[in-house]
């Protein structure tokens, strides 16, 4: 068994059984790593991949397991090479990241910007999707870090940072009869159209726990994954709006009025998810903190401790996290 062959096994998975595209992702031939899979299934003793003629269809039940453990031996692997290079170089290497299109285009901008800065020559990559989807490039070790408010609870191979706390605003056309209301209610949200994000997303969940609580049904006619997207409705005149509040930014949406929402939503804490057995390097935990000031290294390795997440939430618990 080669480590090579558990590299193919597991980049065909997860390029959907497509040898073709997994051979030039990996630079290399779609013949040979037919060869090398069909040699470790031989020495195996079952098949990793059903097939229908020359074509892989699924992963067979053996194969599940096999990935589950060939995914495990690889980010070992990565570890080490990630331990070697700290000593031989600690200021070179790489940094990934999944995060949504709100973390991506209102908080990390000046972070990044100041790390790149700092830390010229780390390659970083940025992947963006649902936090579903991201949750699951950290928890399969895809990336090292997933920056999200929704769905990193849902893996518990994930350690959770919590890193700040957000509200929402309501945003409307400037002479929109909201901006007469003196005390906004959700009685009032709720006798408009709302346009607002995808459930699943960006604190949509305490939105939609809001209403409810009240008894209301909001009137949601347009959702989308991204603030810019939403704003742009508002502006056609569909509804007024409800999004984090650091996507309204006063010099670019002149145009919009941002109502304060805080006091009729649960804020939300956003979160840096991290597999848990990654080998943090030293300017990772320089990145970590420079989003999150009081996740100074020894916290973090603290944190790393801890076996649960209820454990992981009591050690932040006496912790006034920054509101964003």
């Amino acid at each position: 068994m080669k480590l090579q062959q558990l590299r193919y096994i597991w980049e065909v998975a997860h390029h959907d059984l497509n040898v073709s595209a997994t051979a030039q992702s990996l630079f290399t031939s779609q013949p040979g790593i037919s060869k090398q899979i069909r040699l470790l299934e031989d020495e195996l003793g079952v098949e990793v991949f059903a097939r229908s003629g020359k074509h892989l269809t699924h992963v067979t039940k053996a194969g599940e397991a096999i990935l589950q453990g060939a995914g495990e031996i690889l980010r070992k692997a990565e570890s080490i090479k990630q331990i070697a290079q700290e000593f031989s170089d600690p200021k070179k290497g790489s940094l990934s990241i999944a995060t949504t299109h709100t973390q991506a285009r209102y908080a990390l901008p000046a972070v990044i910007a100041s790390f790149i800065k700092r830390y010229p020559d780390i390659a970083m990559h940025m992947h963006q999707g649902s936090p579903m989807q991201i949750a699951e490039m950290a928890a399969d070790g895809s990336v090292d870090f997933a920056i999200a408010t929704e769905a990193l609870e849902l893996f518990n191979d994930l350690i959770m940072l919590p890193c700040y706390r957000w509200n929402r605003c309501i945003l409307v056309p400037k002479d929109h009869p909201l901006c007469q209301v003196s005390h906004l209610s959700l009685k009032d949200v709720a006798s408009y159209p709302v346009v607002t994000y995808v459930f699943g997303f960006t604190g949509r969940s305490k939105l939609d726990d809001a209403f409810i609580k009240q008894g209301l049904e909001p009137r949601v006619v347009f959702t989308a994954t991204d603030a810019d997207v939403i704003k742009t409705y508002v502006r056609l005149g569909l509804g007024i709006g409800i999004v984090a509040h650091m996507a309204y930014e006063p010099a670019m949406d002149s145009d919009l009025v941002a109502l304060d929402a805080s006091h009729l939503f649960e804020s939300s804490v956003t979160r840096i998810g991290i597999r848990r057995g990654t080998f943090i390097r030293g300017y990772m935990y320089d990145f970590i903190e420079a989003f999150a000031p009081h996740l100074k290294k020894e916290l973090v390795m603290e944190a790393f401790e801890q076996h649960t997440h209820q454990e992981i939430e009591a050690l932040f618990s006496g912790i006034e996290l920054p509101v964003y």
